[in-house]
This record gives C-alpha cells, structure tokens and sequence, in this order.
C-alpha cells in the first residue's frame, strides 16, 4: 500500500466528519422553533427555505452515506495492509494514525518514549518507502 491510498483513505475519513457537522449545522438550522406563519399567500418566484434546507438535507445524507461506505471498504484494505507490518511499533504508529485518525503529535504521545511528531511521521515513511 503507497502512502497515496493511505492519505486518500485519511481524507475521506476527514471528509466524512467535515459533512456530519455540516448536516448538524443544517439541521439546526431547519428547526430554529416554531416556524414563522405571516399569513402571505404563496406567489411564484417565491422560494420555500425550509423546503430548499429539507433537499440539502437529504443530498448531504445521501453524500454522508456515500462516504461511510467507501470508506468501510477502504478501511478493510488498510486493516490488512497494517495487520501485515512485523515491528509492534511501526505497527501500532499505522494503526493511530490511519485507523484511529490521530494527528501525528498525538500518535507520538501514545507511543510515548522520546519519540516526537517527525520521529513517528518519519518511522511511517520510512516503512513505506523501504
């Protein structure tokens, strides 16, 4: 596996949560209260917000769907690719970063020891490139 796949399969990861709080954000803002009745009789050209926010909705559900189920699938691929690193270690920075989605400081701070960001960020590129 190249680290292209496997930054592909980090930013869809990144993606997906990008569009969850989008749908939150939009779904909060579909359902502010009660809505708002002025009496106004419909005229054309007029446009329904509460109906346009219902369709972005359920094109960022279906777009959020779409993600997760690429990105099962991706995160097989990766599993098996991580599963068949021998060192312990390589293997537990694979796994933080690409699975769990740590930043690489983060991945550095479970590792624990002197290991710091470019140490463990290096360690994967490395493995990589050998």
């Amino acid at each position: 596996m190249t680290l292209q796949e496997l930054s592909q399969y980090f930013k869809l990861r990144e993606q997906l949560a990008r569009d969850e709080e989008i749908l939150e954000s939009l779904k909060a803002t579909a359902c502010p209260g009660a809505q708002v009745l002025t009496g106004m009789p419909h005229a054309p050209g007029v446009r329904d917000k509460v109906g346009d926010l219902a369709v972005e909705i359920a094109d960022m559900e279906s777009q959020i769907e779409y993600l997760q189920e690429k990105i099962s699938q991706e995160e097989a691929k990766v599993s098996v690719f991580i599963s068949t690193i021998e060192n312990d270690q390589t293997r537990m920075v694979f796994r933080l970063r690409f699975l769990r989605g740590l930043t690489w400081k983060e991945v550095a701070a479970v590792i624990g020891g002197r290991n710091s960001e470019e140490s463990v960020r290096m360690m994967c590129y490395r493995y990589l490139n050998g």
